[in-house]
């Protein structure tokens, strides 16, 4: 009974901070941001896909134009240096490989591994003087949310439309313990399954 009443306490303490530190606001506003782009691409993705080429064509292209290997290389480029590419894009360019869900889990993997390698780039950072000032000026919003709600911010990262690289930067710039950017990264996995779930269903 005791630890039931402790856990409860503590769920119920860490429910007030969350609250109290804007937690819950910032998250609202981030889907509310990340709402009106993803409208916007989809609407003109029905536009393009009506008047100028479809979606598969356009797919059908990329995987005839460029090789297995330098699609997969510019995207662990994207994903390491702050999310440069929308995801969405390789994750449509898997479906019309040979092998969609071995290229969808190496992306994936790729994700991820971006994110872990931007940790070491925040704190490979803070020993160069001129980039630590640089970085601190252009990333202080995220070093502060990252600074109060760690963990959290790691997985809303992963989840939502947020740069994940960026997240874990700023989570290396602020010495966050290691283990934890490993352990939360990991619903990075959970987003691209989401995200392949209802793509598959659009790409033929």
């Amino acid at each position: 009974m005791k630890s039931k009443s402790k856990k409860k306490s503590r769920t119920r303490l860490l429910h007030q901070y969350y609250s109290y530190t804007g937690f819950y606001s910032f998250v609202g506003r981030s889907l509310k941001k990340a709402a009106l782009p993803i409208i916007l691409i989809i609407v003109a993705l029905f536009l393009v896909n009506k008047y100028v080429f479809t979606i598969d064509d356009g797919l059908e292209l990329l995987t005839e134009s460029f090789s297995r290997t330098g699609v997969l290389i510019t995207f662990f480029i994207s994903e390491t240096l702050l999310g440069l590419i929308p995801p969405e894009i390789f994750i449509g360019w898997s479906k019309k490989t040979d092998d969609p869900i071995l290229n969808l889990s190496i992306l994936a993997t790729l994700s991820y591994t971006g994110g872990i390698i931007s940790f070491f780039i925040g704190k490979a950072a803070l020993r160069i003087a001129s980039v630590k000032n640089y970085l601190e000026v252009k990333m202080a919003k995220h070093l502060k949310n990252t600074s109060k709600w760690g963990g959290f911010l790691i997985i809303i990262g992963a989840l939502l439309p947020v740069p994940f690289s960026i997240t874990c930067m700023a989570a290396g710039m602020i010495k966050y313990p290691f283990k934890g950017v490993v352990l939360y990264g990991l619903f990075r996995f959970a987003r691209f399954a989401l995200y392949a779930w209802a793509i598959f269903k659009v790409v033929t």
